[in-house]
């Protein structure tokens, strides 16, 4: 029995799997914690993997290996291969007013056909140009900027010193840097926000491969969301994956180009496009309100569903952190429609489980807008796996919902990466989900969507009157 195994680096933790290559049947898995913050030394995601290979009993059998990371965090290396500075991480928004610089500079116009994507504080090229005007010293000392799934695909393969050569990515999490237009590095576009070049990962095909320790064959890799739809197995479905952060995205032909930043034009893992919105809230947002409640996921799910949909007219705006989409870095959540019938516990919950999603439904909108159809939605992520957000989420996206099985999407997508990689052919090797999936019908509830997005447009434009 081939074996392979899937790495999945993401802002919390380190989770390995090792599957059958021709069946994808789990043979064994392990994690470990990542530290906390926005910054962060690599070389923790370095150790933390070494943890999570150790839990899952090592690389014993295994033929081949693929990491797949969180995008867009910048790693810059000196010309001997040391680490410059720690990473900025994706949700690090201290690049805000460089990414304003970027648009302001080219235009949103311009830089969605350029690249597909309009620079936000999250996009690496916005932190280079931060870097570069912050910390000059640091960026002098920089000879290559690679990501997160880069670093570790080139520590996995025995380097860290000066070959900088050997940096590998693929198309998927190269899409997300800013400088990258779907088929090559876009070198005038690093060279403006940088103010000059610098050494690149080299670019594999979904299929490609280098070698690793021992003869291994080590894959391309992607970026997390890339991933997930491949773990999922979501073909040309909508993903909505409810994680740290909240992405909405789908496989398509063509690059998306969308000016209003909403939807980033990325590419998937198997060689076509992947239009997605992120949002910097999801399920943070219900970590807090159990904190705020004094309850567990179990109750905050059963204190929601006992709450009619929209909450008795109680609308959480849920941008705790900043937001991402729409562009607001420094702005926090706001509470709606309080009232003395409005303000109970259940309807605090229930606020709470559709503010989180109908901000995903913003990036759903938006998806559809580019062309993308919009019949169903496949929910993965942490949060899924709370029946009652599954429920509420049909009611919330007006689309039936399907919910695999709970497990660890992006990992599995980088274990079904390596088989393809180690099997070759034109498309991933058919992996069948052990069971079926659970599936919840729509109940739409209009008049909540319709309340949510007049207290949101309220709090845009406060917000633009506080920018101006």
């Amino acid at each position: 029995m081939a074996l392979v195994l899937g790495v999945d680096s993401s802002t919390q933790s380190c989770k390995v799997v090792v599957r059958d290559a021709d069946t994808g049947a789990l043979v064994r898995s392990g994690r470990a914690a990542h530290p906390d913050g926005t910054e962060v030394d690599p070389r923790a995601w370095w150790t933390a993997l070494q943890q999570a290979l150790d839990d899952a009993g090592g690389l014993d059998g295994v033929e081949a290996v693929s990491v797949a990371g969180q995008q867009h965090g910048m790693v810059c290396l000196d010309d001997a291969g040391a680490v410059v500075r720690d990473a900025l991480l994706w949700n690090d928004t201290r690049s805000a007013g460089a990414a304003d610089e970027l648009v302001r500079e080219l235009g949103a116009d311009g830089w969605a056909d350029a690249t597909g994507v309009v620079p936000v504080a999250s996009i690496t090229l916005a932190k280079l140009r931060w870097l570069a005007a912050h910390e000059p010293h640091h960026a002098e000392r920089t000879a290559a900027v690679c990501l997160p799934h880069d670093w570790l695909t080139w520590k996995l393969r025995g380097f860290g010193g000066g070959e900088l050569d050997e940096l590998v990515t693929d198309r998927s999490d190269a899409s997300g840097t800013g400088y990258y237009d779907g088929t090559d590095y876009r070198l005038d576009l690093l060279e403006r926000g940088f103010g000059r070049t610098a050494a690149l990962p080299r670019v594999l095909g979904p299929s490609g491969s280098v070698t690793g320790p021992g003869g291994i064959v080590v894959g391309a890799g992607a970026g997390d969301n890339a991933a997930a739809g491949l773990g999922a197995d979501a073909g040309d479905d909508v993903v909505v994956s409810l994680g740290t952060s909240g992405t909405v995205f789908a496989r398509s032909a063509r690059r998306a180009e969308d000016p209003s930043g909403i939807v980033a034009g990325f590419s998937d893992a198997t060689g076509a496009y992947l239009p997605l919105a992120c949002t910097l809230n999801a399920s943070r947002v219900l970590d807090a309100t159990c904190r705020l409640l004094g309850v567990d996921h179990e109750e905050l799910g059963r204190l929601a569903l006992a709450a009619q949909p929209g909450a008795g007219g109680l609308v959480l705006v849920p941008y705790l952190e900043g937001e991402r989409t729409p562009n607001l870095p420094d702005a926090t959540g706001s509470l709606h429609g309080w009232t003395l019938a409005s303000g109970t516990r259940e309807n605090l919950a229930r606020a709470a489980v559709e503010g989180m999603l109908f901000a995903q439904r913003v990036g759903l909108e938006a998806l559809r807008e580019q062309g993308v159809a919009v019949s169903g939605v496949t929910l993965v992520g942490g949060a899924a796996r709370s029946e009652a957000v599954a429920r509420i989420a049909a009611q919330v996206f007006e689309v039936p919902v399907r919910v695999p099985e709970p497990g660890e999407y992006v990992a599995d997508g980088a274990a079904r990466q390596a088989a393809w990689a180690l099997r070759g052919g034109d498309e991933p090797p058919s992996w069948s989900p052990p069971t079926a999936p659970a599936r919840y019908e729509t109940d739409p509830a209009p008049q909540a969507w319709e309340r949510y997005r007049e207290a949101a447009g309220l709090f845009l434009a406060r917000a633009s009157r506080d920018h101006s």
